[in-house]
């Protein structure tokens, strides 16, 4: 990966709307040879689709928890369990403590209580420490490296 597709990973990162002459004439290539270049990062991997950004308490999630999982056992095969409630989503096996991080959304602490109920249900785990956030500073997109 060169600079230019760092470039046009930022610009894509700002806005996936942008139409491939814009994309070009940022970092100074032909409409067509930045779709070439676009196209070969999907193929990659690196682009691996695109998305929305849309505001969380717009759309009823404005309760933002980070929730710790205690277990008893084991949890790297539980991905499917956890994927299986809407209202989580990131789930992370993790060293520490706990097992895995859950990243939840939900409209209210009622619905956080009612998330929490369903995570105790997932096989093998003991259980939780939910963390309510109460503002969020700011949300970064990945940056490539330049490794």
């Amino acid at each position: 990966m060169d600079e230019i597709d760092r470039k046009l990973l930022a610009l894509l990162q700002q806005d996936a709307t942008l139409a491939y002459v814009t994309l070009g004439q940022e970092v100074g290539l032909s409409a067509g040879a930045t779709h070439e270049r676009v196209r070969k990062l999907r193929e990659r991997g690196i682009i691996r689709r695109t998305t929305v950004d849309v505001d969380p308490a717009a759309v009823g999630g404005g309760v933002l928890a980070f929730v710790m999982v205690e277990s008893r056992s084991w949890m790297g095969d539980s991905a499917a369990a956890f994927a299986a409630i809407p209202e989580v989503l990131e789930a992370h096996i993790i060293a520490g403590q706990a097992s895995v991080l859950v990243k939840v959304r939900t409209a209210s602490t009622e619905a956080l209580q009612d998330v929490l109920r369903r995570l105790y249900a997932v096989d093998g785990v003991s259980g939780t420490n939910a963390t309510v956030c109460l503002e969020t500073f700011f949300e970064r997109p990945v940056a490539p490296s330049h490794t």
